[in-house]
């Protein structure tokens, strides 16, 4: 289920063996040898620098090419016995956070006596008790880690004032500096010497290289090439500002509209500041503040879905199918087909894709002068995936009509549960509904699809008809025993399953894919061809409905080894708890309690 395209600069490493050092239209890439089996695993996230290129896949697992001149080299697989969930790579350093918490890093500025092992710069926090890690971010040649105390620290070089300090009195430091407190987010940039952090009262802060005026801190400040400590920055437009991403040259932001109409889709507008005579502003002047990358391709009812910035090539995605793209194309990184640069956003022809209905689960990924499209489902839980389905005009079967006339439409079979069964109820609803604007319509709905009371006014006029204390998982599992709902049939070697259908696409992308295909000959059946046991299959087909396994079904190792196999084969939407760990958990309780039965019956022998 895997799909990556790959476009721009083949070399240092190379990625795609017998193909030219520039590929200036997208192909498949693929991976061999002995990480052929990697295939099956479904991609987490890409990420590529000056001097290698990791790929990260979502059972926490990691391979990297490295920039060799051996055009026979097989990629390496991260010796790191954590489960990886997050890479970062630059131009001279590379950063690994590990679900537990922890960051490993390598590189001439993190261990230059050692710049190929990587080492644990978590641990290397002065404070004991706050080394725990939710976040990295990289530079030119810093690292930056934001720990769950919501404190930024930084590590490698200072020569600019990057971790805030004199460069004078700081040139470098190899354990992580505490940069500044209370922060919520921090940015990585693409072979930068700069850094951007955002603190908890959503103000942003930079420090660093600004020569190209890449801070954005205005024209008065556009000579001063080191900001040496941590500066708010300041004409940030209104909004919610969603990613910034940079590089040695420019910075580009994501803002989000947080004043629109809760019906309409989320508004988001770019922003640039630097110097543009690379071409990576998205506009044909310098701007030492960020102002509006204004293009007549980003239209109102198109939703951004992803956007990276490589080192002077900024790649766009959005719902309407659009690859949107500027910058330099000195390798065909933009994907034109052609080396022609582009100083204002141009529409780039986009590839055929596998999954071409799915197109909010694709990403992109900038290198130094490559670029990445890859196929990626995001994980979710029950709630946020009917939030999901919620949003689905494609499955809706029931309307109603707000206080100005206007439809919001539902699905009949949640709803149906949801009230108990009760037609009666259904109605009381249309008519609470028929006195609500469109923005309440859509609270109270998505109030009914995850249990969460997002506004205590509405929820004390529906609690009466709505079975809201009731969980999402246990109306899910009605829904799932109720025979008659059941309209989706898979037929397997030895048996059909039938599935209420609307839950199952949602939590899994192959049988979304499968659904999409049988519904265009009107076919409710589809082929199931994996190996899995009628016994795995079954704790499948319960836990996509309820988050749970089964009281009654005994876990064996044969039965956790088989479903390992099949989370990466059913593409399912792993959740929390993990179904895999549920298993395990399951496994060893089982295991406790026959040893204390098994003790039991030794003590009355003697």
């Amino acid at each position: 289920m895997n799909e990556i395209l790959f476009f721009g600069l083949n070399k240092n490493p190379i990625l795609i063996k017998n193909e030219p050092n520039k590929i200036i239209k997208p192909i498949q890439f693929k991976f061999e040898n002995e990480n052929e089996n990697e295939n099956e695993k479904q991609i987490k996230q890409i990420s590529s620098g000056d001097f290698s290129t990791i790929f990260l896949f979502k059972n926490g697992k990691a391979i990297e090419y490295l920039d060799e001149n051996d055009s026979n080299q097989n990629p390496e697989k991260i010796q790191i016995k954590e489960n990886i969930q997050k890479v970062n790579v630059d131009d001279q350093n590379e950063a690994i956070l590990t679900k537990e918490g922890n960051v490993f890093a390598k590189g001439k500025d993190i261990n230059p006596e050692n710049p190929n092992e990587f080492i644990n710069i978590s641990s290397l926090i002065e404070d004991k008790n706050d080394r725990i890690i939710r976040d990295i971010a990289s530079g030119e040649h810093s690292v930056y880690l934001l720990t769950s105390n919501q404190n930024a620290y930084g590590i490698g070089s200072n020569e600019y004032g990057q971790l805030g300090f004199d460069s004078k009195t700081l040139d470098k430091t190899e354990k992580p500096i505490l940069m500044m407190k209370n922060v919520s987010k921090i940015f990585s940039g693409n072979t930068s010497a700069h850094v951007f952090l955002l603190n908890s009262n959503q103000e942003l802060f930079g420090c660093g290289f600004n020569e190209h005026g890449q801070l954005g801190l205005r024209e008065s400040r556009r000579n001063e090439i080191k900001i040496q400590k941590l500066t708010k920055i300041q004409n940030i437009p209104k909004g919610k500002i969603i990613d910034i991403q940079y590089t040695f040259y420019h910075s580009i932001m994501l803002i989000e509209n947080e004043n629109q109409n809760q019906n309409e889709n989320p508004k988001r507008k770019f922003y640039s500041c630097g110097d543009y005579q690379y071409n990576g502003l998205g506009k044909n002047k310098n701007t030492y503040e960020f102002t509006e990358i204004k293009s007549s391709l980003f239209e109102n009812d198109d939703i951004i879905l992803d956007f990276s910035v490589g080192y002077v090539h900024t790649l766009i995605l959005t719902s309407n199918h659009k690859l949107i793209g500027f910058g330099s194309n000195d390798y065909g990184q933009l994907g034109t087909g052609d080396t022609n640069y582009q100083s204002i956003p141009i529409q780039i022809e986009l590839p055929k894709l596998r999954f071409n209905e799915d197109i909010s689960n694709y990403h992109i990924s900038c290198g130094i002068n490559n670029s990445f499209i890859y196929y990626s489902p995001s994980f979710s839980n029950l709630e946020e995936d009917l939030i999901k389905l919620f949003r689905r005009k494609e499955f809706c079967n029931i309307s109603f009509k707000t206080e100005n006339g206007e439809i919001i439409e539902a699905h009949k079979l949640i709803l149906k549960y949801r009230l108990n069964q009760n037609q009666n109820e259904i109605e009381k609803l249309q008519e609470i509904i028929s006195n609500k604007s469109i923005k309440e319509s859509n609270q109270i709905f998505e109030m009914i699809y995850s249990n969460r009371k997002i506004n205590p006014k509405l929820y004390s006029e529906i609690k009466e008809i709505i079975n809201l204390n009731e969980k999402i998982e246990e109306t899910m599992k009605r829904i799932y025993l109720n025979e008659n709902e059941k309209d989706f049939i898979i037929e397997r070697k030895e048996k059909q399953y039938k599935f209420p259908k609307l839950i199952l696409i949602m939590r899994s992308e192959l049988y979304r894919g499968m659904f999409l295909s049988v519904t265009e000959d009107k076919s409710n059946k589809v082929t199931d061809y994996s190996e899995l046991s009628n016994k795995s299959f079954q704790i499948f087909e319960y836990w996509i409905y309820s988050n749970q396994i089964k009281d009654e079904i005994e876990i064996t190792k044969e039965i956790i080894d088989e479903i390992k196999t099949g989370i990466d084969y059913f593409q399912l939407n792993q959740t929390n708890p993990n179904l895999f760990d549920l298993l395990i958990k399951k496994f060893n309780n089982q295991n406790q309690k026959r040893k204390k039965e098994k003790n039991k019956e030794n003590c009355l022998i003697f």
